[in-house]
């Protein structure tokens, strides 16, 4: 199969590069070779290349010290290293310096054929990511959209597309997924960038509280209004105001919401002076809310106001590609904050990260590698240090269960187990269904029967 990919064979091994040769052209790929390392640096100067596969041990310059050259001139053509003498020291050097991978003599052809094709992969999957980042501006922090996996390609592309419209935006996903970090795109990728950017959680207030902090109230309002105070409104006059767990709202405060989206307009709480505001309002909500609308807890005109552009954030379970990614970058930052030289995870340790379900998303791995890295002594992160937080987890889990459902009758803890799912799903029945193994028609009637009791 032929495709346009150029390899650059490095190796003075004369047989050995011959056989590559022959091997990756049968493969499909265009093929160059060089006998030493700095034969490699000239050519990497000179020629277009997408992959490098360099032997370590070489007579001038070895694979290590043209690896860090090469990455000075171009960091973005992926090395993978290969050696007759393996030692765990040689490869966490090269991985330091750069290397995509490492493969030891005799090579593995299955393995190093899959090696070369996620290598290439990733490569234009980056080239591609860096291009949908251009586009997002660099105002844009992607801290939690790391990874390159196709949902996020397309979730970025899309903020790319809806960023610079005034369109009022939507977002969904579960909790710890990173909703937050699309408003913040959205915005700052905007016309309204240098404008403010306010932000509220509706479900951290109550029904008085959120009105008098969305549209302000004047002095004597209320019992503790001392003096008038704008709304979040009017603050983000101009700019982009972010309405966090929408859902949460009552049915009297979505009636309040509606108006002010229809009328653009804005009455403080206790006044009869009309407000006019310019803002984009951009909600986020981590249940489904046309579910909410069937179930009578929220406004179906409200909805379709708010929902003119949807952007879903994938869970993690949806996106496993980027959980290695996601993984490193947190152990370098929390490595870097705790004054801690730990370089990376072995590969048992990420078969561990990988299997795991991660339910909290984004968060939850980000606060189980902190603590990883916190408790550590090593350079590299093993299986058993990600498998201890994860039994601690499970452990702590199970110990609180076990506690609250001693002296609970059979149908109190099925009762408990489905009221924890639906908290811990954020209300998403079908979720909560998945997860307890039962149809969402089960629940319902479940649910129904408890409210009868």
């Amino acid at each position: 199969m032929k495709n346009d990919l150029t390899v650059l064979v490095v190796d003075d091994d004369a047989a050995h590069r011959t056989m590559l040769k022959k091997l990756l052209g049968g493969w499909g790929y265009k093929v160059s070779d060089a006998d030493d390392g700095s034969v490699a640096i000239e050519m990497v100067k000179q020629k277009s290349l997408d992959l490098i596969l360099m032997d370590i041990r070489m007579l001038n310059v070895s694979g290590i010290e043209a690896l860090e050259q090469i990455k000075n001139i171009n960091q973005d053509i992926p090395v993978i290293i290969m050696t007759a003498y393996a030692s765990v020291e040689t490869a966490v050097s090269a991985l330091k310096k750069g290397a995509y991978d490492y493969l030891s003599k005799p090579l593995n052809f299955d393995e190093l054929k899959i090696t070369i094709e996620r290598a290439t992969e990733h490569n234009r999957l980056k080239k591609e990511n860096e291009y949908l980042k251009s586009r997002l501006g660099e105002r844009f922090d992607r801290q939690n959209l790391i990874g390159q996996s196709a949902a996020i390609v397309k979730l970025l592309d899309t903020i790319a597309q809806v960023a610079p419209t005034e369109a009022t935006v939507l977002i969904t996903g579960e909790s710890g997924t990173g909703k937050e970090m699309i408003a913040n795109a959205v915005h700052f990728n905007s016309a309204r960038r240098e404008a403010p950017f306010v932000k509220i959680n509706c479900a951290a207030l109550t029904e008085t509280l959120l009105e008098s902090e969305l549209f302000g109230h004047e002095k004597g309002a209320f019992t503790g209004a001392e003096r008038r105070r704008e709304g979040k409104f009017v603050q983000a006059h101009g700019g982009s105001l972010f309405l966090d767990e929408v859902s949460e709202m009552s049915k009297a405060m979505q009636v309040k919401l509606l108006r002010v989206l229809q009328e653009r307009e804005v009455t403080r709480v206790g006044g009869a002076e009309v407000v006019k505001v310019d803002v984009r309002v951009i909600a986020a909500s981590n249940k489904d809310l046309k579910e909410e609308i069937q179930k009578g807890n929220f406004r179906e005109d409200l909805f379709y106001r708010l929902n003119v552009v949807s952007l879903r954030v994938p869970p993690l379970r949806e996106r496993k590609e980027d959980i290695p990614m996601l993984a490193q970058h947190f152990l370098a930052l929390f490595a870097n904050r705790n004054n801690k030289k730990i370089k990376g995870f072995t590969p048992r340790a990420l078969e561990k990260i990988l299997a795991y379900p991660w339910p909290g998303n984004i968060r939850e791995l980000m606060n189980a590698v902190e603590r990883a890295v916190v408790l550590s002594r090593a350079e590299i992160l093993d299986a058993e240090e990600i498998a201890l937080i994860m039994e601690e987890k499970a452990s702590a889990f199970a110990a609180d269960a076990e506690k609250q459902t001693q002296n609970m009758s059979l149908e109190d803890v099925e009762k408990k187990s489905i009221l924890d799912a639906l908290v811990a799903c954020g209300g998403n029945k079908s979720e909560a269904a998945r997860r307890l193994g039962i149809t969402r028609k089960t629940l319902r009637a479940k649910l129904q029967k408890y409210q009868a009791d």
